[in-house]
């Protein structure tokens, strides 16, 4: 039986690889060529979706993009067999887009049917859980420490600190709850992973509970997200049947339950204590820090909040061990971050690496440029309240405390390239007006702030008094920066004024 591979995350479905699966179906039906059909997740190569996959005895032979109209053809040439076809693009794991790539989160991502836990199991998935299982709470603890890992959210805080934090709180009820509102422009990772590799989510934060001893998870799931909805519904249905969850995990007799609740679209809720707010059931609204989640944190009870990334790195860890994550990265910076190229870029998807690669090369080398071939001309990394940066500083090493000092973030690993035909005045604008929209009004530095900020960058546009508008925008900035409740209004600030320091032709100067 020959096993032919489509993908079936949202990208590959929105680019028609529904219709692809079918057609290739009834095509060997029709030719009496006995094929299965597996919906594996994508490999995060989005510029050759929908990619579909041969299994041949020289490995994956790899196909795309492939439209409807494609198939007959690659029948008549023999696809099937893994022949040379016009979309044919040798073995998948020799594309150098892929093969370049140092993938721990992603390694299983398009290689497996998302929804099988044999070919989980197969991969190496459920290793890391049959090990912690043997270990004590404050081992599986320490054992997070020593990789390294710090939260892949954006805050970048170590994620053993908070775990010791919620181990040491004695209460009789502890959750661990999964960030998965990814609201950030250009990021995506957190979808793919959910969607093309469910159980590593569920494996990690199982691991999770045992470590700071509790028995009740949440994965929090922005409502845009339904095809990962449906995929982690029925991978935790699986999980169920199989005793990787419920009151006796793999015969163990230790506990650990999980359930997905929707977001309602909300970006605010992406903030960790607004998104227990709204996970109680109540409007999102950002908690005055202390008391921390940590300590008060779900229904008042010590909590842990890790985003997808983070708690879904967990199982490789314990998988490999803490030395082999550690030995990757740089720095404090340790492990890898998969960046996601989005915007004005020729090669848009996944790229994981180590931490430590440069922007440029993940631009250039990566990416291909710009999808217009016109000239990069600005960079914003760190989703909507990132800097946007110039390209005398694309050789910033990919590390936190490398873009710390150049005054911008990494934050969830979104990069959203700009040619030069875009407009940074109104880029500026949009940060402003992004968080008048998003900003849940609680304090006034973000809610008032940005109003005013609008308004000023309104004025400096028409040519009203811009230098004494910039100094009046620039006091707006530090203003919302120091005075703001959360990171919504605090960091609204980077993408105005990088783009008023760099791009000073776009503001009048």
């Amino acid at each position: 039986m020959i096993t032919i591979y489509v993908p079936r995350d949202t990208t590959a479905c929105a680019l028609g690889a529904d219709a692809v699966a079918e057609v290739i179906s009834a095509e060997a039906a029709q030719r009496d060529i006995g094929i299965q059909v597996v919906r594996n997740g994508s490999r995060g190569l989005f510029w050759l979706e929908p990619l579909v996959e041969v299994e041949t005895e020289a490995g994956r032979m790899a196909y795309g993009p492939v439209n409807v109209g494609d198939v007959p053809g690659l029948f008549d040439a023999g696809f099937y067999k893994g022949n040379e076809a016009e979309l044919a693009l040798g073995l998948t794991e020799e594309i150098a887009y892929l093969k370049n790539q140092q993938r721990v989160n992603f390694a299983r991502a398009g290689i497996t049917d998302p929804l099988s836990i044999d070919h989980y199991t197969a991969n190496g998935g459920y290793a890391g859980l049959t090990r912690a299982l043997a270990m004590e709470p404050q081992a599986i603890v320490d054992e997070v420490k020593a990789s390294g890992l710090r939260g892949r959210g954006g805050a970048a805080f170590p994620a053993g600190i908070k775990w010791q934090t919620v181990l040491d709180t004695p209460n009789e009820q502890k959750y661990i709850v999964c960030n998965a509102d990814e609201g950030d422009s250009g990021t995506f990772a957190d979808r793919l992973l959910m969607e093309a590799d469910p159980f590593q989510l569920i494996e990690g934060m199982t691991i999770a509970g045992l470590g700071v001893e509790a028995t009740q998870g949440y994965i929090y799931l922005r409502s845009e997200y339904p095809q990962a909805h449906e995929v982690l519904n029925a991978a935790l249905a699986r999980a169920y049947d199989a005793d990787y969850l419920g009151s006796n995990i793999m015969g163990s007799g230790k506990h650990f339950d999980l359930e997905v609740r929707l977001g309602a679209g909300a970006y605010i809720c992406g903030e960790e204590t607004s998104l227990l707010d709204s996970l109680e059931g109540k409007r999102g609204l950002v908690r005055v820090k202390p008391p921390l989640p940590a300590i008060v944190g779900l229904f008042g009870r010590p909590t842990v909040i890790n985003n997808v990334l983070t708690l879904a790195t967990v199982s490789a860890i314990f998988e490999k061990g803490a030395d082999f994550y550690k030995e990757l990265g740089t720095g404090r910076s340790l492990g890898t971050l998969p960046m996601q190229l989005a915007g004005n870029i020729k090669y848009g998807g996944i790229v994981e690496l180590a931490f430590g690669t440069t922007l440029r090369t993940l631009l250039e080398d990566f990416g291909g440029g710009t999808a217009s071939g016109r000239a990069m001309k600005a960079v914003q990394v760190g989703g909507p309240l990132g800097a946007y940066l110039p390209a005398s500083q694309w050789d910033i090493p990919l590390d936190y405390e490398a873009f710390a000092a150049a005054r911008a973030m990494l934050g969830h690993g979104g990069v959203v390239v700009f040619d030069d035909s875009v407009d940074m005045l109104e880029q500026a604008r949009f940060a402003m007006e992004f968080c008048v929209v998003e900003s849940c009004g609680k304090c006034t530095p973000c809610r008032v702030g940005s109003t005013r900020g609008v308004e000023v960058i309104d004025k400096i546009r028409a040519g009203e008094h811009r230098d004494d508008n910039l100094i009046l925008l620039e006091d707006l900035c530090a203003t919302m920066e120091y005075g703001s409740l959360c990171a919504m209004g605090g960091l609204t600030p980077f993408p105005v004024r990088s783009a008023v320091q760099h791009f000073p032709e776009d503001f009048g100067g």
